[in-house]
């Protein structure tokens, strides 16, 4: 079996659920070597991941001091990092703007976007070092649209958008290949912070008719970062099923 990333080592955040344990699972499947960065592993069930982690780390991604150490930690494990997936989040609560909780909503922001930046900002100095390196933003297609009563989700994800393009272009010239991923909505645990008139609404806006599917997630970053993504920076790869087409 071809293992495209074989002898790499990736970190994938929010991993031991949902889109993280699925983005990591099919990258172990292609030979990398996988570290988790999570806040709590109670979820996680190695009998049935399908792979052995490198590595489990649990680190809250909202605190640049905690990602900071994480990654010593890794990279000292490691050897190297070649791949980050930036992919931990929160959906927040469904509310009007104007009942938004002004604390939660500095906690959405923070776990979604100031965490792609803390985590991109600890690995990128390694990576430019090596001339090296694959970094994917997991954002949303809430993030290109913007989604009523789910506005600081819209914002951070946006955000994610606008910053992977910067930074990009930053680092155009260093060997690092830095894109981000817009999924539609999937059934997975973020739902349970939504109502069900929330969910009903945004599945109505898919053309397919039906939920995006955890493997297909994981499907796409593992082409983002690998060797046949070789000419494609700063890009926000959809996974839609048909609902933008820009």
């Amino acid at each position: 079996m071809t293992q495209p990333l074989s002898g790499q080592t990736a970190i994938v955040t929010g991993s031991a659920r949902g889109f993280g344990l699925g983005i990591a699972r099919r990258l172990a499947k292609d030979g990398a070597r996988v570290i988790l960065w999570d806040l709590s592993f109670a979820a996680f069930d190695a009998g049935t991941a399908g792979f052995t982690p490198l590595l489990m780390q649990t680190v809250d991604v909202s605190s640049a001091e905690a990602v900071a150490s994480a990654m010593e930690e890794a990279i000292r494990t490691a050897g190297t990092i070649d791949i980050l997936v930036n992919n931990a989040g929160i959906n927040g609560p469904v509310t009007p703007v104007w009942e938004y909780p002004a604390a939660t909503w500095d906690k959405v922001l923070a776990v979604n976007l100031n965490s792609v930046f803390h985590c991109c900002r600890a690995v990128i100095p390694h990576m430019r070092a090596r001339k090296t390196g694959r970094i994917v933003n997991i954002a949303s297609m809430a993030g290109k649209d913007g989604v009523p009563f789910i506005s600081a989700y819209s914002a951070a994800k946006g955000g994610v958008i606008a910053f992977t393009k910067a930074i990009a272009k930053e680092l155009a010239t260093d060997g690092i290949l830095i894109n981000a991923v817009a999924p539609a909505m999937a059934e997975t645990d973020l739902m349970k912070e939504m109502t069900p008139e929330h969910i009903a609404t945004m599945k109505a806006k898919i053309p397919m008719g039906r939920f995006l599917q955890i493997p297909e997630v994981g499907n796409l970053v593992a082409y983002i970062v690998g060797p046949d993504c070789s000419f494609t920076t700063g890009f926000t790869f959809d996974l839609s099923g048909g609902r933008t087409t820009y």
